[in-house]
């Protein structure tokens, strides 16, 4: 099982991520922990591509992150052999952004044009790079249950 789990802040790709490591035993890494310097800064480009080789040396591994403008999804996504994409409604995560905690503008900025400019984008990465790799997507609660339960179970279902 090599799992990238994507999609815009907010949607629950981390709760997921962590019940399916939980209930599969398969090892996650939260990316935005790697990414992310202590004062907030990016990791380089070039260096990311270099973590990345190294988080998915495994053969079980899931990545949960998406890092939007910052993101270099190529060397996890020729890897990967499920690929969970959460395509919640934006209302839904500006919701829960606004709870969890204080996000900077450029996190804003990211969520809110998400489905319009970086889904297509990702959408496009995953033909490109990870066309072999099965994609689900969960649009509500009811799909992450199935997802959930359909991986935890060792399948991989159908595409969506």
């Amino acid at each position: 099982m090599r799992v990238v789990v994507l999609g815009p802040g907010a949607a629950g790709k981390s709760t997921f991520a962590r019940g399916l490591s939980a209930a599969t035993g398969t090892p996650c890494v939260e990316l935005d922990s790697v990414f992310w310097s202590a004062d907030l800064e990016p990791t380089a480009p070039d260096e990311w591509v270099s973590v990345q080789e190294e988080l998915t040396k495994g053969k079980r591994w899931i990545l949960d992150g998406d890092l939007g403008p910052h993101d270099v999804l190529d060397v996890r996504l020729r890897r990967a052999d499920t690929i969970v994409l959460f395509d919640i409604p934006t209302w839904r995560c500006v919701w829960r952004a606004a709870r969890r905690s204080r996000e900077q503008i450029e996190f804003w900025r990211w969520l809110l044009s998400w489905r319009r400019f970086y889904r297509p984008q990702l959408l496009e990465a995953i033909k490109t790079h990870a066309s072999a790799a099965k994609l689900i997507i969960v649009r509500d609660s009811a799909d992450e249950q199935q997802v959930m339960d359909l991986l935890a179970a060792g399948g991989t279902g159908k595409a969506r």
